[in-house]
């Protein structure tokens, strides 16, 4: 693009783990991207929150050859892990507003980018399952159910920190005495390489180990589950049981049990897990809403955010499946 040009949306997913940013033309074709790290503001804090994501953008800007003066787009559309009520949805609108990348700035939970992009119009369900959980709904008159997912203190059970906790949690007390038996004691103790449980637990103590560590026990304790043990399978089945719930609660807060409706799964938890537990999850969510079409997101979150961009710069549906059409060979060769 000639200096001077803006993009049409600067779309942002801000993920724990990873930031994505890219800027789209006003056909759909993606200018620039970049990733860059987890910047979330629960995280790190607003202000150096903020210093990252310029700094993404910036760069962004830089590798689609926009001008070097801001703004870049016309629109901003960043959806954002630890946007999770609406005081902070407000802060944060204002703050990116007053960065200057574009005329109009929309700030969001991430969930709603993960219902976008695995929807035509944003309306249905989506369950995130990736370092936490949440789940957000969307009716066609408008009107939103979502929950705070601020963790325990919300309600909340799940994610890969809580099963990965929970994976230590049981191989800890089988240690012990005070629990059953479980293949997690072995499997977590090769996976660190170590002989006693109680070195994990005090080099958790000590931050001798990092507590991130504990996000990599989650997919341990599928496959301890998938080769048959009884303790792995019952976090396994708590877990069904906990999307379920999201899921099938959205639908009877907006109505929306007899409609032919999306139910939209995404995180790398859920991506992950194979197609048992994808099958079990439609088949209970079907016993509340039989019409609902379960199914994984087959694009990236930062697609999800351009799409509600676009539809905030009033896009046509050509433009939005060029903008599918960008992304389906990548996925389809994630999914293979």
């Amino acid at each position: 693009m000639g200096q001077g040009v803006k993009a049409a949306v600067l779309a942002i997913d801000g993920g724990n783990s990873k930031t994505d940013v890219i800027l789209i033309d006003d056909a759909g074709s993606v200018l620039s991207h970049v990733r860059g790290p987890g910047a979330s503001p629960q995280n790190i804090g607003l202000r150096p929150s903020l210093e990252s994501f310029n700094r993404m953008v910036n760069e962004a800007a830089s590798k689609a050859g926009l001008a070097t003066s801001k703004p870049f787009a016309r629109h901003t559309a960043a959806y954002l892990a630890g946007a999770d009520l609406p005081r902070e949805e407000e802060i944060l609108q204002r703050e990116f507003g007053q960065l200057g990348w574009s005329d109009t700035t929309a700030v969001g939970n991430d969930t709603f980018a993960l219902l976008r992009s695995g929807t035509s119009d944003g309306v249905g369900v989506a369950v995130v399952c990736g370092a936490g959980i949440n789940c957000v709904g969307v009716a066609r008159d408008g009107r939103v159910h979502r929950f705070p997912a601020l963790g325990r203190i919300s309600g909340d059970w799940g994610g890969g920190s809580q099963i990965g906790g929970d994976a230590l949690w049981h191989a800890v007390r089988a240690d012990d005495g005070r629990g059953p038996q479980t293949a997690l004691l072995p499997a977590i103790l090769a996976h660190f390489g170590v002989t006693s449980i109680g070195e994990v637990v005090a080099g958790l103590h000590f931050e001798e180990i990092s507590g991130d560590v504990v996000h990599e026990l989650c997919p341990l304790l599928f496959r301890v589950a998938a080769d048959g043990d009884a303790v792995a399978a019952s976090v396994v089945e708590r877990l069904i049981e906990e999307i379920v719930v999201l899921a099938t609660v959205s639908l009877r807060r907006l109505d929306l049990v007899g409609e032919q409706v999306d139910i939209v799964l995404g995180g790398g938890v859920l991506t992950n897990t194979g197609d048992a537990m994808l099958d079990e999850i439609t088949r209970r969510c079907h016993a509340v809403a039989p019409l609902a079409d379960v199914h994984l997101v087959d694009l990236p979150p930062v697609a999800g955010a351009a799409l509600l961009g676009l539809d905030a710069i009033g896009a046509s549906s050509e433009v939005e499946e060029r903008l599918r059409a960008h992304y389906a060979p990548e996925e389809r060769l994630v999914a293979g």
